[in-house]
């Protein structure tokens, strides 16, 4: 890679093939912080059997170091989208942290562990073509049973844009599900 560059605590390495955006030395720092410097990774960011509630577990009695994990992974999801899905369960908490929900951020910190300069790549060499998936989480909130829709962009091989957003209504079938996951992407 030819030059790196420190721009609000994005590295940014640039060559004449490609742009990389990454935050390694945030992650680090934040690993260190947390004491999840010596951690086993995990291979994915999420529990995907685990459905996180407000009923879930004892409450925290000091709320505040679950705040300052979930708000650190927050801002580390503007170059990770592999933990935005992740990420946004456990922020739904956030006013009735529990053990689970704690241990739900934990498992992001121990998947960053294993890929700390992970990041955005945009190639200089590429077509235009416009790339787009949906998908559909039919009633993953277990509180309000509504559906969650994400999607996410390329243009030719880089990503550039991804959401994923709790449905504003209930959905009565998958079928529902997905088409207002559709509509979301489009």
């Amino acid at each position: 890679m030819g030059d790196l560059k420190y721009f609000l605590g994005l590295e940014v390495a640039r060559s004449k093939t490609e742009i990389t955006l990454y935050q390694r030395k945030y992650v680090l720092d934040l690993l260190k912080k947390t004491g999840f410097e010596r951690c086993k990774p995990a291979t994915t960011p999420i529990d995907y059997g685990a459905k996180l509630s407000k009923t879930t577990r004892k409450l925290l009695a000091d709320s505040g170091q679950y705040r300052r994990i979930v708000g650190k992974l927050l801002y580390l999801s503007n170059t990770r989208p592999d933990i935005s899905y992740a990420i946004g369960k456990p922020s739904q908490f956030l006013d009735c942290a529990t053990t689970e929900h704690l241990k739900a951020a934990h498992r992001v910190l121990r998947y960053i562990k294993g890929s700390p300069a992970a990041g955005l790549f945009f190639s200089a060499d590429f077509d235009l073509q416009l790339t787009g998936f949906s998908d559909f989480d039919w009633a993953g909130c277990v509180d309000s049973r509504k559906s969650i829709s994400a999607y996410c962009f390329y243009l030719g091989p880089s990503l550039v844009t991804w959401k994923s957003k709790k449905q504003l209504t209930v959905a009565a079938s998958s079928s529902e599900a997905e088409y207002r996951a559709l509509a979301l992407a489009t």
